[in-house]
């Protein structure tokens, strides 16, 4: 066998076990919690319901049907993974009677919309100022910038938003503190709509912007720094190639290598939302439809999400790891 397919299949086997490992693991953990949520929501309708002794145990079984819990857990597992594989999640106890993949399709939009837009932008300012300024070690301006990327760093980026939400909503007035677009409005694509989205956006992308592009930017300021005394640079300055050509074709293509690595596991890591900046914008993503599934313990959009979560960050990975051979040359498809 060929070292390439060898490696692909290596790769792809590696794939399916560990996204079967993360799906059988959401599943047991959260059906081993002590209590039953759904339980108590039945009882909680059967409270409202004509009590009769036959319909209230037809209306028991029918909802436990529904949501997945007849039989013992085995059971329930065997069953969980037959409708997973149909691309059912289940009924969600947060939207009953609506299935999970409902509501996940309704908000992961707008998390990809907002953190993806985000992650690009400070994943492209953090890079390219890092690369540049670490080239540029003697320029003032890279040395401030150094200074301010150690600080906003370490700062948590839910601190960054409530000080954007007091300073630009509440004291400025400029900006909107919660939503996604004007409750006014209707979603469509009238520059009306587009423009709401965008201004109540602006907060939330400014939170995750300014922390992540100074984390880029110190990773990649360091990696430049480490690199720059490297034997291929020394040689080719001394070949007499122009700095600006050394820069680009030299220097900054080494450093991009692993840096679009860390971002493609950043943007699979995005689909499970923000929760603590989701809840204080009141932002309709994942990670607020996540906060509010916990508080109800609802297992079924819980795990949902989870595994969708899980999914995105392993695909990212393998098509990381099939496409980096033919971006590095120096990476072989064996080991």
């Amino acid at each position: 066998m060929k070292p390439l397919h060898k490696y692909l299949i290596k790769r792809v086997l590696a794939y399916v076990a560990t996204l079967y490992g993360a799906v059988t693991a959401i599943f047991f953990l959260f059906r081993l919690i002590p209590g039953n949520p759904i339980e108590a929501f039945i009882g909680q309708i059967m409270a409202t319901q004509y009590t009769e002794a036959e319909l209230a145990r037809s209306l028991v079984e029918q909802y436990k049907k529904e949501f997945g819990l007849e039989g013992d857990l085995f059971t329930q597992y065997v069953n969980y993974l037959k409708q997973l594989l149909r691309g059912n999640f289940g009924v969600s106890l947060l939207g009953f009677p609506r299935p999970a993949q409902v509501l996940i399709l309704q908000s992961l939009p707008w998390t990809i919309g907002l953190l993806g837009l985000s992650a690009a932008i400070s994943w492209m300012l953090g890079v390219v100022l890092g690369a540049f300024t670490a080239w540029k070690r003697e320029s003032k301006i890279g040395g401030t910038l150094a200074g301010l990327a150690i600080v906003f760093s370490q700062i948590p980026y839910y601190i960054v938003a409530v000080l954007l939400v007091l300073t630009f909503s509440y004291m400025l007035g400029w900006l909107p503190a919660r939503g996604a677009y004007d409750p006014r409005l209707s979603p469509s694509l009238s520059i009306q709509f587009i423009a709401s989205v965008v201004v109540h956006g602006t907060l939330p992308a400014l939170s995750l912007i300014l922390t992540q592009a100074f984390g880029w930017f110190l990773s990649t300021r360091y990696l430049t720094i480490s690199l720059l005394g490297e034997d291929f640079l020394i040689y080719a300055e001394a070949k007499g190639i122009k700095p600006s050509r050394l820069f680009k074709r030299y220097l900054f293509r080494n450093i991009l290598l692993p840096q679009v690595t860390g971002l493609g596991i950043s943007l699979g890591f995005m689909i499970g939302g923000q929760i603590v900046m989701e809840t204080i914008f009141a932002y309709p993503g994942i990670g607020y439809l996540f906060s509010r599934a916990l508080g109800m313990l609802d297992y079924n959009l819980i795990s949902g999400i989870l595994i969708l979560q899980s999914f995105v960050v392993l695909t990212a990975n393998l098509i990381l790891d099939l496409i980096y051979p033919l971006i590095d040359p120096r990476v072989r498809y064996y080991e």
